[in-house]
């Protein structure tokens, strides 16, 4: 059996690597369990993989659940991409090239979206369980720099100030040392 091993980035944090071994007779609701486990997501979002050609195109949706009902299905116009259900949808029939890229969109409400692209096929060389995740760096928040936060904490305070000053009807202006924060004055 082949086995198909995928790179996971996130447009969140830059330190984020998930890397992915799937069988290719796995479904694409397998490839999903995987990320939301080896990503902590809950996996009861909406979800979708897209097919998408070497410039990020998408060319073909993979949903977690079948939107469209028997009546829209029937008077829809052919959509701009082909939609296929994850849980019927084998891996091994949507790779194309030997870089496939996908993009894995996750929650759509709250959305986190993934870069993947293929990385190997492999023979498979144990009888281990697939999926797996075989390697893991960073996790999805994005640290804050300190410095941005100090910024931040600046432009606030100096903000509330300002406020505090407009609600005093210009009595005290801020003015003085900004180690201290005091008020003096005018």
């Amino acid at each position: 059996m082949h086995i198909y091993r995928f790179r996971l980035l996130s447009d969140i944090n830059d330190e984020f690597v998930r890397d992915i071994e799937l069988m290719a007779n796995q479904s694409f609701l397998d490839f999903h369990n995987m990320i939301s486990e080896c990503v902590s997501l809950n996996g009861k979002e909406l979800a979708s993989f897209h097919v998408c050609d070497q410039k990020w195109n998408k060319m073909k949706e993979i949903t977690l659940i079948d939107m469209l009902d028997g009546e829209d299905k029937e008077e829809e116009t052919k959509p701009i991409e082909e939609t296929f259900i994850m849980k019927d949808s084998l891996i091994r029939n949507f790779i194309e090239e030997p870089h496939q890229r996908l993009l894995y969109e996750y929650d759509l409400f709250n959305m986190n979206t993934f870069f993947i692209e293929l990385l190997s096929v492999h023979k498979q060389k144990d009888d281990g369980p697939y999926p797996k995740c075989c390697f893991k760096k960073g996790d999805l928040t994005q640290e804050p720099v300190p410095q941005l936060i100090e910024e931040q904490d600046e432009e606030m305070t100096e903000q509330m100030l300002n406020d505090f000053n407009d609600l005093l009807d210009d009595t005290y202006d801020y003015k003085g040392d900004s180690d201290t924060g005091e008020i003096i004055p005018e």
